[in-house]
């Protein structure tokens, strides 16, 4: 098989439809970041600057004791290495990596939030990951960073009349505080909240995948030069690709240059042992249609016109039962566990369910046994490592 997939000297063999699909995952196709019309503030470098402060700063949590980043590690791609996230509680989904994050149309594992700024606001109440509520970080940001918020966003509203602990997702007390104040009261909050993650969106638009041995070698035989040492596939690497973008049919949903096609498959990965049912997509389409944050809601900066997702979303389909978030897999290889609450501790056993493939346990898996063998999957293994190194 390694003879297959060599021509002399070494050099890889790929006819002319492989170097274009190649070309096509390379990083140097990755467009530029479209404007987010929905946050005039989204490329605003004072508003990215706050946003990258308010990141990593513990006192956005209930607690004060944790921050995005307690997930959203930066020395490790942005996640946490741990099959479900851990903030005051624990969650029932795997932190997901940030890198390139503000291409995607549809944000979580089941796309409940269709901007990243609006993605941003949600750990900040969910009582398992930052556990705050929406008027004591209006109360915060006016304390603490009063002054560059204004330069930023405008004169902070008046808040002396806030209840220090509000809102309409907290605790019984906190509803009911969020309840007893004027529509005024509520609406300036909200703005307040809006702007917190439409600075934090403004920072993680910063945050680029790294260009990777793949890259360098997709160049390489994009343009016809010899790869030096590092760089060059070997046998094992270059079989695992061509089955990546072959008989193996990964390319299919693991496509473009971030190695997704930003939409939601149910392949049939198992649920979790005591975690709560959880059916992906289908139940993600009513949460973002009733976020106050959506496009269609009153905080979206610019018109309508950018809400054609949201507009056109698939509602109502079997194909949604169970379906998840294509990842990226770009640094992949050294993020261990996988899917969307860790259940696979490994890249070979990914490879191993996707070769399997068992029926999905509600609606129908999109995926067919491959019957790869033990060389193949390995392979295919090898091919997925050169996506972080």
């Amino acid at each position: 098989m390694a003879m297959a997939v060599l021509a002399g000297c070494g050099k890889p063999e790929f006819s002319d439809a492989e170097k274009k699909t190649i070309a096509s995952l390379a990083l140097s196709a990755l467009p530029s970041l479209k404007p987010d019309t929905t946050n005039r503030f989204a490329d605003v470098p004072a508003a990215a600057a706050l946003g990258s402060t308010l990141f990593f700063d513990q006192g956005m949590s209930g607690d004060g004791m944790v921050s995005c980043s307690t997930c959203h590690k930066i020395d490790r791609q942005f996640q946490d290495d741990l099959p479900q996230a851990v903030g005051v509680g624990r969650t029932n989904r795997r932190t997901m990596p940030l890198a390139g994050v503000a291409h995607d149309p549809w944000f979580f594992w089941d796309g409940r939030r269709d901007s990243l700024w609006a993605q941003a606001l949600t750990p900040l109440e969910n009582p398992l990951e930052q556990a705050g509520n929406r008027a004591a970080f209006a109360h915060y940001i006016e304390a603490r960073f009063g002054e560059r918020y204004e330069r930023i966003f405008g004169p902070l509203p008046d808040l002396s009349k806030v209840p220090a602990n509000a809102s309409p997702l907290g605790t019984d007390a906190e509803k009911a505080a969020w309840r007893a104040m004027s529509d005024q009261q509520t609406e300036d909050v909200n703005r307040v909240f809006a702007n917190i993650g439409k600075a934090i969106a403004a920072f993680e638009r910063s945050i680029a995948p790294p260009r990777t041995r793949f890259d360098r070698f997709a160049i390489d035989l994009a343009t016809g030069a010899v790869p030096k040492s590092d760089d060059a596939f070997s046998p094992e690497e270059i079989l695992g690709l061509k089955l990546f973008i072959g008989r193996a049919n990964c390319v299919t949903c693991h496509t473009g240059p971030r190695f997704t096609d930003n939409s939601f498959h149910n392949t049939g990965v198992p649920p979790v042992k005591d975690l709560p049912p959880d059916r992906g997509r289908v139940d993600a389409v009513r949460q973002v249609e009733a976020d106050p944050f959506n496009c269609f809601g009153a905080f979206r900066d610019g018109d309508a016109g950018a809400c054609g997702e949201l507009r056109f979303m698939v509602k109502d389909a079997p194909e949604l039962v169970r379906a998840y978030k294509t990842p990226s897999l770009r640094g992949a290889a050294t993020r261990p566990p996988y899917m969307h609450a860790g259940q696979f501790s490994s890249l070979d056993e990914v490879v191993a369910h996707y070769s399997k493939a068992p029926a999905s346990v509600e609606g129908v898996s999109e995926i067919h046994p491959l019957q790869l063998s033990d060389r193949e999957r390995g392979a295919l293994v090898a091919f997925l490592k050169t996506l972080a190194e």
